[in-house]
């Protein structure tokens, strides 16, 4: 199982204010946001553009920081972290999706989900197995030697989730997996997402502007405008 134990919570997020910019000109991108995760659930982070979700999601990840107010992680305050701890947090309690893919054009698909492991210092024999397994479980074994101008968008997001699991990550955080995905490819991807989630019990964090999409991956959603967490609502899991 990838959540975390003894009673402690997956994210605890406390006062969190995000302000961008100089003093003549600020940007609040977040306010004041306070919400705690626990191990195991799915969370939605529902809002549109500019209301402040992927900025949460980023300082969940340690790529940014808060201006005022903590991010805490599994128990690690994430404002005490060195630039190489927040690496190794992005590296093992944390796996990520993006919108955009993140491939590097000029690596197999292999290499490309193999990173990860190659920054965590492991073995080249470990992370070629590991990374085999992991393109395996997004049904990729026999695409692993193409680069990514050799795969479709949805091939080229099943190699950025098999990358993103590689570690299998206590939590795994998602900013608009299907943005840039057709319907059919979208749902492809989702219930990949969904069911890797479930079998491990991993934490799972999407950011979205679709309703309906919230409903479907979240037990609990968190509506965010303007960078306030203006609601908060459970849903039933509507997925197959």
């Amino acid at each position: 199982m990838a959540s975390t134990t003894n009673g402690q919570l997956a994210v605890q997020a406390t006062n969190v204010t995000r302000i961008y910019g100089t003093a003549s000109s600020t940007v609040e991108a977040l306010r004041g946001v306070s919400t705690e995760i626990k191990p195991g659930e799915r969370v939605a982070l529902l809002g549109k553009s500019g209301s402040g979700k992927s900025t949460l999601l980023n300082m969940i990840a340690a790529l940014d920081r808060p201006s005022q107010g903590s991010i805490v992680v599994c128990g690690q305050d994430l404002s005490t972290l060195t630039a190489r701890q927040a690496a190794q947090h992005r590296l093992t309690t944390v796996g990520m999706v993006f919108q955009s893919f993140n491939l590097i054009a000029s690596r197999t698909a292999l290499q490309n989900v193999e990173l990860p492991m190659v920054f965590a210092g492991r073995a080249p024999k470990e992370r070629r197995e590991a990374s085999r397994r992991s393109l395996e479980m997004v049904g990729l074994a026999d695409r692993q030697s193409h680069r990514p101008g050799e795969l479709s968008g949805g091939e080229q997001q099943r190699v950025a989730i098999a990358r993103a699991l590689v570690n299998n990550p206590r939590i795994l955080l998602a900013d608009e997996p299907t943005g840039n995905l057709d319907t059919n490819t979208s749902e492809e991807v989702i219930q990949l997402l969904l069911d890797h989630v479930r079998r491990h019990g991993t934490t799972f964090i999407l950011v979205t502007h679709d309703e309906q999409l919230a409903e479907r991956c979240a037990e609990r959603i968190l509506r965010l405008q303007d960078g306030r967490l203006v609601g908060e609502n459970k849903k039933g899991d509507k997925s197959n």
